[in-house]
């Protein structure tokens, strides 16, 4: 078999477990994965748009040992609308936004309404503040929780000297294979939260534990009074 071969050639390895319904497990099939997903993708959508079956599209996503051709990748990435590099982790250890500009990139503001869209209910953002020691940015895990953002630090840290301080908090996105993106600007109040309800709240709503580890119990909320955004469309 060729790797340009079509959809009704493409090789489906065998398995020797039942994988329907399985979960991405190497590195490459997480990355396919959460590349369709962002597209609102299904698989058998981006195995058409790939030229491929899609039980191999499965076997990619889902045996950790796969390594698919060159071709296989390249048709994988045009379908993603990303690149080659992207999806075998390439550029990992990259910043975003190494690509070259579009030729005629179009840059408008975004609404508050989509900013908070953007912002969805978590992820990981930029806290700008400043310290005893000077001007810090520093990356959080963050949540949206009624229509502010919270986090969880440690005492002693950078970001546990926001409380009682006016800060910026930033979240933005990248897409280097389209040279598009956006950024969402959150300014307002920090304060540490210690009341045992809200707390507990906070506990249950929260996405997930920062990625750092370690006891990080301690709570900020940022209250809004400020939130912008920018876009870059090709």
């Amino acid at each position: 078999m060729t790797e340009g071969a079509s959809a009704m050639t493409d090789p489906t390895p065998p398995s020797t477990e039942n994988t329907a319904g399985a979960s991405p497990r190497g590195d490459l099939g997480r990355r396919i994965a959460r590349r369709r997903k962002q597209l609102g993708l299904t698989r058998e959508e981006t195995a058409l748009r790939a030229g491929m079956a899609p039980g191999y599209l499965r076997y990619l996503e889902e045996h950790p040992g796969a390594a698919p051709g060159q071709g296989v990748l390249l048709r994988l990435a045009g379908a993603l609308g990303t690149t080659v590099s992207e999806l075998a982790g390439g550029d990992a250890d990259l910043p975003p936004g190494t690509e070259q500009a579009a030729p005629r990139p179009v840059f408008t503001d975004v609404g508050t309404k989509e900013c908070w869209e953007l912002l969805a209910t978590h992820g990981v953002g930029r806290l700008a503040l400043s310290t005893c020691s000077g001007l810090v940015v520093v990356p959080v895990n963050y949540s949206v929780v009624e229509d502010a953002i919270v986090f969880r630090t440690a005492p002693g840290t950078a970001p546990a000297q926001a409380p009682g301080h006016q800060v910026a908090f930033e979240v933005d996105r990248i897409d280097d294979a389209l040279s598009q993106g956006w950024s969402v600007l959150v300014r307002g109040r920090a304060r540490a939260v210690t009341d045992p309800d809200a707390v507990r709240r906070l506990e249950e709503e929260a996405y997930s534990r920062p990625w750092a580890g370690g006891k990080r119990d301690m709570w900020v909320c940022i209250d809004p009074d400020l939130v912008t955004g920018r876009r870059i469309t090709v």
